[in-house]
């Protein structure tokens, strides 16, 4: 077995659970923001005096459930399992930052770098992604710890920390658009923004949820600064999901990284992710903000009219294509790395019957989702990829 088959085999796997451990992660963080936006005061004098503040009644699978929660915590220590909520958030991370490392950084030369956005040495590129990863951390915390806290000291200013963020993205963005391949650039900003969501689980949320159980053991009276810290954390979490998933999906459609103006595109994108999220959440509250889910529309309606292919400026029907050029073109664009000696993907496109027996590969690679050639490194053109089209879809004579 070749390097390259076993290369595919844990490509899948690390892409399988990658997205198997981000459903888990995804899920269960949605499911508390919608809990915690749903519960309501208790009537049972029992409860209150128990210093529950919120619970809430639901029913699923065949049974009744009743959650409650305490403000900061309760009186003792439970007596039963305490179940945490970590694995989910670490093994998402892990296993994208090994796919990451597998499909990106071992390949920085055909993955990050494209010489069109910025020439440098594919080192250079390994360490400048990674180094978004970090900064991007240490910006976001220190954003929260300068900005996310009310006079009176206690955890808060959310419109402050919001609009600070927001701005850091769209700078981080641009960034990245003019250093990395489009492709990567997107997939680079949402890890960034991956990583801070995991960074919060492992360096706040967990850590204060520790030292409230260890007071709790010890009977003291927890400090209420660690579960409004979680609550922050757990908030822009949310948030930020939405705007991670459309940036690790991008990756298969060039027509949004590809554009001249793909930082944009991105930033467009990932603000229409955070307003959809928000508008459930308000919805969660009980308030339906039908102007919001408007605006979201209205994102959607500009993003595609903008990035629309513009006709082409001749009317007159295209000349056929035939099996001969198209092998002209493949033979100057493509078998470098589909050939008899080097094969990628277990592609080869060497003979003319390997270009017929692949021809439907060729057009959904190099025509419809534009990702090969890697970043164009070999400069396919618009009329080749055209020709490609022309003869595939007129059934590769």
């Amino acid at each position: 077995m070749d390097g390259s088959y076993l290369l595919d085999w844990a490509n899948l796997l690390l892409r399988w659970a990658h997205v198997v451990f981000a459903i888990a992660w995804i899920g269960s963080s949605f499911y508390f923001v919608w809990l915690d936006n749903h519960l309501t005061p208790p009537q049972d004098e029992s409860l209150k005096a128990k210093g529950v503040n919120g619970e809430l009644w639901a029913v699923h699978g065949g049974g009744f459930y009743n959650p409650q929660k305490y403000f900061v915590g309760p009186q003792g220590m439970p007596t039963g399992a305490l179940h945490w909520f970590y694995w989910e958030s670490y093994s998402t991370w892990l296993s994208g930052f090994a796919l990451f490392t597998l499909l990106y950084l071992f390949n920085a030369s055909s993955f990050l770098v494209d010489k069109r956005v910025h020439d440098w040495p594919p080192a250079f590129a390994v360490a400048a992604a990674l180094g978004f990863l970090a900064v991007g951390w240490g910006v976001y915390d220190l954003i929260c710890r300068l900005a996310g806290r009310n006079r009176d000291g206690t955890i808060g200013g959310d419109l402050r920390v919001g609009v600070l963020i927001f701005a850091f993205v769209v700078l981080a963005s641009w960034a990245a658009c003019q250093l990395f391949a489009g492709r990567a650039a997107f997939l680079i900003v949402g890890a960034m923004l991956a990583t801070v969501m995991s960074a919060n689980v492992f360096f706040w949320i967990i850590p204060g949820q520790r030292t409230v159980v260890a007071d709790l053991q010890a009977g003291r009276q927890p400090d209420p600064v660690h579960g409004q810290r979680g609550k922050q954390r757990s908030v822009h979490n949310t948030y930020f999901t939405l705007p991670v998933l459309v940036a690790m999906l991008s990756n298969h459609y060039s027509l949004l990284y590809a554009h001249p103006q793909n930082w944009l595109v991105l930033v467009l994108l990932m603000l229409l992710g955070a307003l959809a999220r928000l508008f459930f959440v308000w919805r969660h509250k009980g308030r339906t903000s039908w102007g919001l889910l408007a605006a979201c529309g209205a994102l959607v309606v500009l993003l595609v009219v903008w990035l629309a292919p513009r006709p082409s400026a001749s009317a007159a029907a295209p000349p056929a294509a035939t099996l001969a050029q198209v092998q002209a073109v493949v033979q100057q664009r493509c078998v470098m790395c589909h050939g008899a000696e080097v094969v990628n993907k277990n592609v080869r496109l060497h003979t003319p019957e390997l270009i017929r027996q692949h021809a439907q590969q060729m057009l959904q690679q190099a025509v419809v989702s534009r990702t090969m050639p890697l970043n164009n490194a070999t400069q396919m053109t618009e009329d080749e990829r055209l020709l490609i089209k022309r003869w595939v879809e007129a059934g590769a004579p």
